[in-house]
């Protein structure tokens, strides 16, 4: 730096050592080195327009220190970071201004990596990627063909949110109480055509894989129970006067069937129609309607008063073929099961509740010895009663017999179930991948087909062709090949919704309808004349693009191998370069994707494990989730509320090195906390502390600092704990705890009347992954050549630190508020500066006056306050 600093100004040191970590490239990762590989990943953020808050950096913190502390003991490490940037915000604000999404997206993506950058992350910036760069989606693209090729991709009608004044499709997050976010329209359920992925197929992979991985156990379960494994049967009810349809149910529980008094379907079951007598099928049809208007939750979790209509219909029970009732309820869904149960409301309580509301029969089946009030709901296991031949029998052991007797009749058989559906993979939106996929008639599917084997579109068909039906009329999917990705959004300056349901893609036609080539899949504009002139063998033909754009899911499933190799233009990923570097060594990010990104990402990485692209099936196999930091209010932050804190604010206030420690000091990582203010200037008076340790008032080496090499006992041994310790919790991300025993140890260099150099350099590389900027500047400015992020990891030698320890308990009005294990014999003063500067007890003794204190030696300080 040109000149000297005296004092501890954050505002020059910290712009200068970014400056120089950029230039020199401090933290680029080598493709292949000698040293072990550590990879070390954030969750990478949407780049939304209101900036970074202080929530965003707790994580990529956490993540730095430990590159920065894995650099140290000599890795070779990969910290990258990127942006997630495709996003429904970016394209609402296209539809009311006309500014195009790239362009927003591009202004919000400068804005958080210059707000990150001014925290001071050690990331290797050569190997950021962006979603919506085509050089990345061109292989987002690629893994769909790989898996509409496979068979994993298929088109389906499903329910989506219609808003007919609006004349769009809105996200679940545009729907508010059955209105429209935007204009407060009214909404209602509409099937539309959809890509969807099998992820089904890869269920019992995927709950099998759990097994293995270092995952919060809260996290492991939420995953199996969205999965949702269930042992059953499969039971075919025949329907009165339907003797050509059935109706398929799955159930858990086959030994209740005798329990059966009526069936219910969900309002969109393809059955419903063709059931419904005529004189209930205004009722019915009403029903669906207020039906279609509520969303599943309203539907199930929600629903306190159960609703339906009768349909006039009955079907047969399978088991003694009585006749039941069929009905129409919206406590079924179609998206989970068949959208049909057979319904026992005597060991069932929503069941119970919907016959209780219709007056329908409650028939009991299994017996609950215990039960003492008759009008309760048994759901357990019992004797079998009224139940025929199965009488008498304990419902467990029924469950094989009957379902193994359902067999031997061809009504049903035993089953597995998944809670899981297949993935809605496709959205009604412009800003989003465009699927590389084109629509043609079944005459030019075939001549796809049957060209030679070097046609680079038959390359990608799938055995079973991937079709819809659009007014009697069946139009089939071709792929466009590898060699013409990434097929790009189309230039516009018009986002609004089609009006039919489809993207604003679809208002597009120069781009929807074109040439296409069915051999090459080359395509030109339909305004083109045929490019071949129109001979009879000609590969040419008209056919119109897919609309639909890829979910922002798409590009989060992989972004972690795009890192590995990012200007690759031949492979999604190097596969040397993959087997170096593997998964990553720890993902980081918020509980709040225990299920979809992580799931998803998780079906991706074993497809691509399957097809040959990666080594290993798992793409994350140890996460961590940092909690969130709420608001000095103890709400969630929010603009609405009022109470979201810019971190560029603490920045400008006390520095960057100041809001990294303070974010790793409030408490353990992973749990919720509120942000004080008061909290980051006990931090920024910490490291105002250290450099004077360091800098003297004339901005030179401070006196207290000795060339000898012999340093005191005590300091000796503090010293060697403190290695100990941090370098233990560093590896167990106890970053709190890691700081405090800093602390303890800078406060104890305070009161020494010197230390040596080397005690110093020891000390300084430990403090450098919290706080870097003011390390690296005390570091030069002691007489270091090179920078302290080339320095390695000191080490403890376990010798000198052999004391008798003893565990201290801190109180504040006789209420334990902490505790910190300390040497035997010390002093009052010396206990109360500890308890002073723990953060538990510290938020209890802020602004208040101390009145007495009462301290047993090696048990207990207790610190009286006026309250």
């Amino acid at each position: 730096m040109d000149t000297i600093i005296k004092d501890y100004d954050f505002s020059r040191i910290e712009p200068y050592w970014q400056s120089f970590w950029e230039k020199h490239k401090t933290f680029r990762a080598e493709d292949f080195s000698e040293k072990p590989p550590c990879y070390l990943l954030d969750m990478f953020p949407y780049p939304s327009g209101a900036g970074l808050h202080v929530g965003h950096p707790e994580g990529y913190t956490a993540s730095d220190i430990l590159s920065r502390y894995k650099w140290a003991l000599g890795f070779n490490v990969l910290h990258p970071m990127g942006w997630d940037a495709f996003g429904l915000p970016a394209e609402q604000y296209a539809v009311e201004t006309g500014t195009h999404p790239r362009e927003t997206t591009e202004k919000n993506v400068d804005n958080f990596r210059r707000q990150i950058k001014r925290i001071g992350f050690a990331i290797d910036w050569d190997r950021e990627v962006n979603t919506t760069d085509p050089g990345y989606f061109k292989w987002t693209q690629w893994i769909f063909l790989q898996l509409f090729k496979h068979g994993l991709a298929y088109v389906d009608e499903k329910p989506v949110w219609w808003c007919p004044a609006l004349g769009t499709v809105l996200a679940n997050e545009e729907v508010v109480d059955g209105l429209s976010e935007r204009g407060g329209h009214p909404v209602v359920r509409r099937n539309l055509r959809q890509w969807v992925l099998r992820i089904t197929a890869y269920a019992d992979r995927l709950l099998a894989g759990l097994k293995g991985i270092d995952w919060p156990d809260s996290t492991k379960r939420q995953q199996r129970a969205w999965i949702g494994r269930s042992e059953g049967a499969e039971v075919t009810f025949s329907i009165k006067g339907l003797p050509e349809d059935k109706l398929e149910i799955f159930t858990t529980r086959p030994d209740t069937l005798f329990g059966a008094t009526y069936m219910v379907l969900a309002p969109e079951h393809p059955l419903v129609a063709k059931l419904t007598l005529p004189e209930h099928r205004e009722e019915v049809e009403r029903y669906i309607a207020t039906a279609a208007s509520k969303s599943d939750l309203d539907r199930t979790d929600l629903a306190k008063v159960k609703t339906g209509v009768f349909s006039g219909s009955y079907a047969i029970n399978p088991v003694n073929d009585e006749e039941i009732p069929i009905w129409i309820a919206d406590y079924v869904l179609m998206s989970y099961g068949t959208g049909a149960i057979m319904a026992v409301p005597a060991h069932d309580v929503r069941d119970n509740e919907f016959a209780r509301q219709f007056e329908l029969p409650i028939v009991e089946v299994v017996e609950n010895a215990n039960q003492s009030d008759n009008n309760e709901v048994f759901t357990g296991h019992g004797k079998m009663v009224n139940s025929g031949a199965y009488t008498g029998q304990d419902s467990s052991v029924v469950i094989k017999k009957i379902t193994a007797d359902l067999e031997g009749s061809q009504r049903g058989k035993a089953a597995i179930n998944f809670k899981l559906r297949d993935w809605l993979f496709s959205r009604q939106r412009y800003w989003g991948e465009p699927f590389p996929i084109v629509w043609v008639d079944e005459a030019a599917y075939f001549r796809a087909k049957s060209l030679p084997d070097d046609g680079e579109v038959a390359d990608f068909l799938p055995e079973k062709p991937v079709t819809y039906t659009s007014e009697g009329k069946i139009f089939y999917a071709l792929p466009l090949p590898a060699s013409r990705l990434p097929l790009k959004l189309p230039e516009t300056e018009n986002y609004q919704p089609s009006g039919t349901g489809e993207s604003p893609l679809a208002n597009i036609r120069e781009w929807v309808d074109v040439w296409f080539n069915l051999s090459t899949g080359e395509t030109t504009p339909a305004t083109d004349a045929q490019p071949d002139g129109g001979s009879d063998a000609s590969p040419w033909v008209k056919v119109r693009r897919e609309t639909n754009t890829m979910p922002q899911w798409a590009g989060s499933c992989w972004y972690h191998l795009r890192y590995l190799d990012p200007a690759n233009g031949e492979a999604l990923v190097g596969k040397e370069i993959e087997k170096y570097w593997g998964t990553p060594n720890q993902y980081i990010g918020g509980a709040e994707h225990a299920v979809l990104h992580l799931l998803y990402a998780r079906f991706w990485h074993y497809f691509l494990h399957d097809i040959g692209v990666v080594s290993d099936p798992e793409p994350y196999k140890k996460l961590f989730h940092q909690g969130l930091i709420m608001g000095e209010d103890g709400e969630k932050m929010s603009k609405s509320r009022g109470n979201v804190v810019n971190p560029e604010e603490v920045i400008n206030r006390y520095g960057a090195d100041s809001l990294r420690l303070y974010e790793m000091f409030m408490g353990p990582l992973q749990d919720m906390k509120p942000w004080n203010t008061r909290g980051i200037e006990g931090v920024y008076r910490f490291l105002k502390r250290v450099w004077r340790l360091f800098i003297d008032r004339d901005g030179a080496v401070s006196a207290q600092i000795q060339d000898s090499t012999e340093e005191s006992p005590a300091t000796e041994r503090l010293l060697h704990e403190t290695i100990k310790k941090v370098t233990e919790d560093i590896e167990n991300m106890r970053f709190n705890t890691a700081i405090s025993q800093m602390m303890i140890f800078s406060n104890h260099l305070q009161k020494a009347e010197r230390f040596t150099m080397q005690t110093g350099k020891a000390f300084l590389p430990l403090l450098a992954p919290f706080a870097p900027h003011i390390v690296e500047e005390i570091w030069a400015r002691i007489g270091n050549p090179s920078p302290v992020s080339s320095f390695p990891w000191p080490n403890y030698d376990p010798k000198k630190i052999v004391t008798e320890k003893v565990k201290l308990v801190f109180q504040v009005n006789g209420k334990y508020r902490g505790d910190a294990t300390v040497e035997k014999g010390l002093s009052q003063e010396e206990a109360l500066k500890m308890a002073q500067s723990h953060q538990r007890v510290a938020n209890h003794l802020t602004g208040k006056e101390i009145k007495k204190i009462i301290y047993v030696p090696g048990k207990i300080l207790n610190i009286v306050v006026a309250n």
